[in-house]
């Protein structure tokens, strides 16, 4: 399988398809706004008007877009995936969606003879760029096994979990996990702040015990710094609560925390900080703390 497909180019699809590039696969890709192609055009992609076409010039079609509806809309609509006469495709998703909606979607792929796998991931474009990501695979076994080459390439740890859906919910959990992290961060280095002590005393010490994180290790000293550059936006941090609260309520289970955090961050959003890293949640903390 040496011929990839990449939908959608945003900051992780366009990691994902350099690396790929830089590995040695032939790599077509589509994204609505050109100007996003222009990286891997330059490293040696082929840029294609329509997700048809790149499905029609790969074995392997990568979807990295922004929600479900984005997913159905590159799958099923005019120029879609599906309108491809190519009839030896898999398709593989990597965005971050309802795990019901995942099941549905991979459903109605399979009325066109073609298998999806759930393919999302953790970690950023930083990781992605050296093939460093941790990928949570579900689906068709036998899909899976004939692509976990090119999974193993993209990342140096897959899983894979079985039926289709199960990967989504996985991806959901984790993603609560750095949804809180980033919170508990926030409200600890604003805490000691205020009581003029110096967070990265505090980083040092939280960095000394069990309770240390990636987050805490490296992101957390950019934050008191203010440096958010951007890996994962706080705005899509926000679409993926949204998702996370929604599934919550389709399982019929009630998660309080993580429909408290969808209320801050639709907060820090409107006070115009979405284009941010999601690290910078702190900024918001700080904004309600000013007058105080």
């Amino acid at each position: 399988m040496k011929k990839i497909g990449i939908v959608g180019l945003g900051m992780l699809g366009n990691a994902v398809g350099l690396h790929l590039l830089e590995s040695g696969f032939e790599v077509t890709v589509f994204n609505r706004s050109k100007d996003k192609t222009i990286q891997a055009k330059e490293k040696g992609a082929t840029v294609v008007d329509s997700p048809k076409e790149v499905a029609e010039k790969s074995d392997l079609v990568i979807i990295v877009v922004k929600d479900a509806d984005a997913v159905k809309e590159v799958s099923f609509e005019r120029e879609g995936i599906i309108k491809s006469e190519n009839k030896k495709l898999i398709v593989a998703d990597m965005s971050t969606i309802d795990p019901s909606e995942s099941k549905n979607i991979s459903d109605k792929f399979l009325e066109f003879g073609i298998h999806k796998l759930d393919i999302p991931v953790m970690g950023g474009p930083n990781v992605a760029i050296t093939g460093d990501l941790v990928m949570m695979a579900s689906g068709n076994k036998e899909s899976f096994e004939e692509c976990k080459k090119v999974f193993e390439k993209i990342a140096n740890k897959v899983f894979f979990l079985g039926e289709k859906g199960v990967a989504h919910s996985i991806k959901l959990a984790m993603n609560l996990q750095i949804t809180m992290l980033a919170l508990a961060l926030s409200e600890g280095i604003t805490l000691v702040k205020k009581a003029d002590v110096d967070p990265k005393i505090f980083l040092e010490i939280l960095n000394s015990t069990y309770f240390k994180t990636g987050m805490s290790e490296n992101k957390a000293f950019k934050m008191i710094d203010g440096k958010y550059d951007p890996t994962f936006t706080l705005e899509n941090l926000k679409k993926d609560i949204i998702t996370m609260t929604n599934a919550a309520k389709s399982l019929g289970i009630k998660l309080p925390m993580i429909e408290k955090a969808e209320e801050v961050y639709g907060n820090a959003v409107k006070e115009g900080l979405g284009g941010i890293d999601y690290t910078g949640i702190i900024e918001y903390i700080k904004r309600i703390n000013e007058s105080k």
